[in-house]
């Protein structure tokens, strides 16, 4: 086995790249150039470097499989630090939709009923999706109807803020119904 000479990597340092080409790093020979203050339209690679030298900004290529390639004229830290706050702003605005669940038994009474129903009316409302299910114990396997009807009847009263994604199924001794929010027209 050979020794490894002291103060040598096993591995090249890997050079940091950038996520678009800049300046000299872009191979086409012409470019779609936009920016501010001056006139969007299609010049030769050299032109288009002597503008942004003259401007003292960055030439970058924003969207390079377009035929030509479009550039823009923009200081390129300022370009990346407002393509971050962008990104950010856009996954805020994204909200995860959680899958709550809610419990019954067979013999549910109507007053649980009702107060399970709201509880799923709101967490719809709110984009969620609903996982309801009845929970068989003991002998109470035998009303598998009672736990099929109690669902259904679930589904009715939802029908106005909820959809029913598929009919009942039986999972082990639960059975279970997944509701999904209707769009906001």
């Amino acid at each position: 086995m050979q020794k490894r000479p002291k103060g040598k990597p096993y591995f090249k340092p890997r050079v940091p790249q950038n996520e678009h080409r800049l300046n000299r790093e872009i191979t086409a020979a012409e470019v779609r150039v936009v920016g501010e203050g001056i006139e969007p339209g299609v010049y030769p690679l050299a032109e288009a470097l002597k503008m942004a030298e003259a401007q003292e900004v960055d030439l970058v290529e924003i969207s390079p499989n377009a035929v030509p390639p479009v550039c823009r004229l923009i200081d390129y830290k300022k370009f990346l630090y407002e393509k971050k706050k962008k990104d950010k702003e856009q996954k805020a605005k994204s909200k995860q939709s959680e899958v709550k669940e809610i419990r019954f038994t067979p013999n549910t009474d109507d007053h649980d009923f009702d107060f399970k129903a709201k509880h799923a009316e709101k967490f719809l409302q709110e984009g969620n999706k609903v996982k309801c299910y009845v929970q068989f114990k003991g002998r109470a396997i035998m009303f598998q109807e009672r736990g099929e009807l109690l669902l259904l009847k679930f589904a009715e009263r939802l029908a106005e803020v909820g959809a029913l994604e598929s009919m009942p199924k039986m999972e082990g001794r639960r059975m279970f119904a997944i509701f999904t929010p209707k769009k906001k027209k």
